[in-house]
């Protein structure tokens, strides 16, 4: 009997963590953060297994709090503005949670590139299809572990625009909207993973460059292009603060930045709701 209460003990502590949460926006590109009823509650049969949730066809990140659990769901940058609903799959039959998208208004940046990034000819038009399928790949990863945390600092310091969902036009030609944060610094400055995780992909892509993916768990993956240098290999564990490549402006770039992406359950997330703030 004693030693099933020390077991007990042992493990409150751990369902009562919870990681600290992005900054919720229910927008396009945005984030909502729902707390599942208790019928989603798997502790009868398993108190680590989170429930499942869908998003779109996608699993969707699940942490605990508490006795309970709460979904971060990413919002695609093209969703429509209205009612929106995720998904929580049960042995006993699916249930419902319905929630609202708000509008955003998104800038639009014209840039200017070399004609042969813009209008690709077969050949780069077929890379570009083969990395795209590539990219998917590593979006649809699931992991069981739970992400180390959901606020996190910067990769890189520098400016950070506030491109993110913006409508780029290159050369005057409207292409899809920005899904990542630009972060300009001197080609060669260390860029340093804001959490743990598992190196999924590196690879010099058509129009991200130098690029390196990460599998921080449950759907959260992170993207970093346009590298001068590439630090890591796939299937590397790394923790927060690792260096993982430099600054640079290899594939699409007008200059050395950083374009950095979040993406949760296959959606492409502003990247600055995760940004830990400092006072």
């Amino acid at each position: 009997m004693i030693r099933r209460l020390l077991a007990l003990l042992c493990v409150m502590p751990a369902l009562a963590s919870a990681l600290s949460l992005p900054n919720e926006e229910p927008v396009p590109g945005g984030i909502k953060i729902i707390r599942l009823p208790a019928s989603a509650n798997s502790a009868a049969q398993n108190p680590a297994t989170p429930p499942d949730v869908d998003a779109d066809g996608h699993r969707a990140l699940v942490i605990r709090d508490g006795a309970g659990w709460i979904a971060v769901v990413g919002i695609p940058l093209s969703a429509p503005v209205g009612t929106r609903a995720v998904t929580i799959k049960g042995a006993g039959g699916d249930s419902t949670i319905e929630f609202s998208v708000g509008p955003k208004d998104y800038p639009t940046q014209s840039l200017s590139v070399p004609p042969a990034q813009v209008n690709l000819s077969k050949q780069d038009l077929a890379r570009f299809e083969r990395e795209k399928a590539r990219i998917d790949r590593i979006l649809n990863r699931w992991t069981d572990s739970q992400p180390d945390d959901l606020q996190l600092d910067a990769p890189v310091p520098g400016v950070r625009s506030s491109s993110y969902g913006s409508r780029r036009v290159f050369n005057g030609e409207a292409r899809n909207p920005h899904t990542g944060m630009d972060i300009a610094a001197p080609s060669g400055t260390a860029v340093l993973a804001p959490a743990g995780g598992v190196v999924v992909d590196t690879g010099d892509y058509f129009f991200n460059g130098n690029s390196v993916f990460i599998d921080h768990g449950r759907g959260f993956v992170s993207m970093y292009c346009h590298l001068s240098a590439v630090d890591v290999k796939p299937g590397q564990r790394i923790a927060a603060g690792t260096r993982i490549g430099a600054v640079g402006m290899t594939g699409r770039a007008t200059g050395p930045h950083l374009h950095w992406g979040l993406s949760l359950n296959h959606a492409w997330v502003d990247p600055a709701l995760f940004v830990r703030s400092r006072k």
